[in-house]
This record gives structure tokens, C-alpha cells and sequence, in this order.
């Protein structure tokens, strides 16, 4: 599996874009084709990972062969779990690791085209600018739209609300 055959983004820009289509093809396998993607993820068969393709395309496939793989590798064995949990938490748990694998992915395209502190920070404001796959899966994006409209005026509770995520996607982005 290469996931990243169509194209080696070498920009912010581009590798924002290639983000943003992986994204949306992850969210499109755990919203709209959810019942698609739960017949794929039979815990029957052997590992599995979803993959997400900078053309807004999800699959649910076997890791790469080769070692290491070109691109990191989303989480293994997600049909595992399938059948042990409740849909909407499983559905939760391979969100949070989706969100896990987008970040590697755009990190180690900043890393191999050597971005530097700046291009970094660029990248991930613009990363962070957008709800998280979890967030969208769970409905938090349309709690906090409700919550930040009632406390609009209130701007300690909107910069506390967004604290964490910045704090966990500095350490990703921001080191030198």
C-alpha cells in the first residue's frame, strides 16, 4: 500500500492540501459510508488500517510490505476491536488514530523537505484551524460551535477551550 503514490507535496501549501484530502476521504469512511467501512473492517480477516488518499478516497487495506513503508503507517488491526466495543466508540477510537496518522504523515513531509521553524508554525496554525476527524465523529465540533457562540464574550473560555490542542500539536510542529 502507498498511500502516497500520487504525489510528494513539497510546500506548506501543498502538503496542507494533501492533508485536507486524506481527511476528508477518513471522515467520508467513518460518516457517510460508515456502514461500508464497518462490512470492510471484518474482524476475521488480518490487520487492517484505513488509509486515507490525498483525493478525499478512503480504503481499508493490509500495512505496506516493505519496511520500513514509504509513508508511516495509519493504525494496525483496526477490525480487531470491532465486535468488543460499542460501534460509536470504535468508530471514536479509529478517529483519534486517524487524526494520530494525518499528523505523522505531514510531519514527515515537513521533515523530509526540511521545513524550517517558520514554515513548521504555518503549517500547524492551519492544521489546527481544523476540527479534528474525533471531533467531527463524535459531534464535539458542533458542541463547541454552540458553546463558543454562548460565551462569545467570555474570551478566557475560548482561548481555555483551545489550549490543548495547540499544546499537543506545538510539540509535533514546533521543536528544533
Amino acid at each position: 500500500m502507498d498511500a502516497g503514490a500520487q504525489y510528494n507535496p513539497r510546500t506548506v501549501e501543498e502538503v496542507f492540501r494533501d492533508l485536507k484530502g486524506r481527511r476528508a476521504g477518513m471522515i467520508k469512511a467513518l460518516t457517510t459510508d460508515v456502514e461500508e467501512f464497518y462490512q470492510q473492517c471484518d474482524p476475521e480477516k488480518e490487520n487492517l488500517c484505513l488509509y486515507g488518499f490525498p483525493n478525499e478516497q478512503w480504503e481499508v487495506n493490509l500495512p505496506a510490505e516493505e519496511v520500513p513503508p514509504e509513508l508511516p503507517e495509519p493504525a494496525l488491526g483496526i477490525n480487531f476491536a470491532r465486535d468488543g466495543m460499542q460501534e460509536k466508540d470504535w468508530l471514536s477510537l479509529v478517529a483519534v488514530h486517524s487524526d494520530a496518522w494525518l499528523l505523522a504523515v505531514a510531519f514527515y513531509f515537513g521533515s523530509r523537505f526540511g521545513f524550517d521553524k517558520t514554515d513548521r508554525k504555518r503549517l500547524f496554525t492551519m492544521i489546527n484551524d481544523l476540527p479534528t476527524i474525533f471531533e467531527i465523529v463524535t459531534g464535539a465540533v458542533k458542541k463547541q460551535a454552540k458553546e463558543k457562540s454562548s460565551v462569545s464574550n467570555h474570551s478566557s473560555n475560548k482561548s481555555k477551550s483551545n489550549s490543548k490542542g495547540v499544546k499537543l500539536l506545538s510539540f509535533f510542529f514546533l521543536i528544533d
